[in-house]
């Protein structure tokens, strides 16, 4: 077998191979010797059909499913040969294909890139630190009692938190515009649900009033035709309700699940909660730190094999979380640009973390992975029924297992890095990382 390499541009590479005609013409021979003792042709005893009837007949159909498995055969031994990782299927292209002559097929493939890892000290990180404090305790607690607010209709005023029920419609230029009208909406005025100047335009509203708005699409806004321009939206108060915040009693206690629990008990509970979020939270953002600054610093190519496969995972994640678990949905509707530079990322991540285990010799720490599965299973009623699930279910163990390796790979990066602590509030703490760079874009801006 003779093979040659080259590249064609960036992680592609086309290899071209020809395999002796005596490999291909011997296992076309014994496999229509093979199909003549088994094949049944009327007319002929079974196992006693002429080869050349056999040859005529099926030669075609054997030669192309020998020719397919030399293929996948000679790809395998040529990519070993050539010390060459594909990271997906190659395309196949059959150049000299004639029976008594050297068969010989181009593929064409993309690799796994090389990676030399650039050193981390390079990198400078901000380490945030947060507490829940007894405001923050406060403050979550009262979260929770408007989540379960009762509200009723008053004949006074609206003020900021009543909620209004309102129609609508909006205009620009004197034109109606698409997705600009509503009927019988309820709007929690000072909630930010409408774009800037609506709610605030309806303090002071009482019902029957018939409201003109003039506001300001932002320049971000999701429907690109609108963004920036103004509108005038006429409203019609049809209500205004207040809200009556619930007792912190047991009968509210009861609505998460804390049956026969004191306030101090409820205190507790919300407490260790908001710490349990607050921990993933600050660990979740070092992640995503230490891996953007180890994508910045080292740049590499990523093929498009495992890209198209990660863009089909989050096409169905994507499915999954707004499709209602609709089987009717065809993931593949979605547009591919939507999700292609997420991809790229997770690829990127996905290949240099695995450069990290292997310049590190990293191994799995199984007393962490114990203590992860332990720290899930307190969540529930019967802690070690869950552990012995996990233990038993060697699927759910692996992905505890890779995420323990994670953060093995996420202290190996901060061992390496220079590090600044950083004391933030917890309401910073657990803001998603999209809000922060909203913010700092709006402080940078003023």
């Amino acid at each position: 077998m003779q093979v040659s390499v080259e590249a064609t541009s960036g992680l592609e590479r086309q290899m071209t191979i020809t395999v002796p005609a005596e490999r291909i013409d011997n296992d076309v021979a014994t496999r229509v010797q093979d199909t003549a003792r088994r094949v049944r042709i009327d007319g002929f005893r079974p196992g006693k059909v002429p080869v050349k009837i056999v040859q005529k007949r099926y030669g075609a159909g054997i030669r192309q499913e020998v020719l397919g498995e030399v293929v996948q055969q000679s790809f395998y031994e040529a990519a070993q040969q050539e010390k060459l990782q594909p990271a997906g299927g190659p395309n196949i292209e059959f150049k000299k294909d004639k029976a008594g002559e050297d068969f010989e097929f181009t593929a064409t493939f993309e690799v796994y890139p090389e990676i030399t890892l650039v050193d981390f000290a390079a990198a400078e990180i901000k380490k945030l630190n947060a507490s829940v404090t007894d405001a923050d305790l406060e403050k979550m607690i009262d979260t929770l009692r408007k989540q379960q607010a009762e509200w009723a209709v008053v004949e006074r005023a609206a003020e900021d938190g009543d909620r209004v029920k309102i129609d609508f419609e909006g205009f620009i230029d004197g034109e109606a515009f698409d997705g600009g009208k509503g009927a019988g909406m309820d709007l929690v005025l000072g909630s930010n649900t409408m774009i800037p100047g609506f709610e605030t335009g309806l303090v002071g509203a009482v019902a029957g009033d018939d409201k003109e708005l003039n506001v300001t699409f932002p320049a971000d806004y999701q429907s690109e035709n609108l963004q920036g321009k103004e509108a005038l939206f006429k409203v019609k108060v049809q209500s205004v309700s207040a809200s009556s915040l619930p007792e912190l009693n047991e009968e509210f206690f009861v609505k998460f699940g804390l049956e026969g629990k004191t306030l101090e008990e409820f205190q507790v509970e919300v407490r260790n909660n908001m710490d349990r979020e607050l921990k993933q939270a600050l660990k979740m953002k070092l992640k995503e730190q230490l891996f953007g600054k180890l994508i910045k610093l080292n740049a590499i190519d990523v093929p498009s094999p495992l890209v198209d496969s990660e863009i089909d995972n989050l096409r169905k994640q994507a499915v999954q979380q707004f499709g209602g678990g609709n089987a009717n949905l065809d993931p593949n509707m979605l547009p591919k640009e939507l999700f292609e530079e997420q991809a790229k990322r997770r690829v990127a991540i996905g290949l240099l973390v695995q450069e990290v285990i292997k310049a590190n010799e990293l191994k799995v720490d199984e007393a962490r992975v114990r203590s992860m599965v332990e720290e899930q299973a307190q969540t529930y009623q019967e802690p070690q029924q869950v552990i012995d699930w996990y233990y038993s279910n060697k699927e759910m163990l692996n992905q505890i297992q890779s995420l323990a390796m994670e953060d093995q790979v996420v202290e190996q990066l901060l061992a390496s890095a220079t590090v600044v602590e950083v004391e933030v509030s917890y309401e910073d703490a657990i803001k998603p990382a999209q809000q922060e760079a909203e913010a700092a874009e709006e402080a940078a801006a003023e």
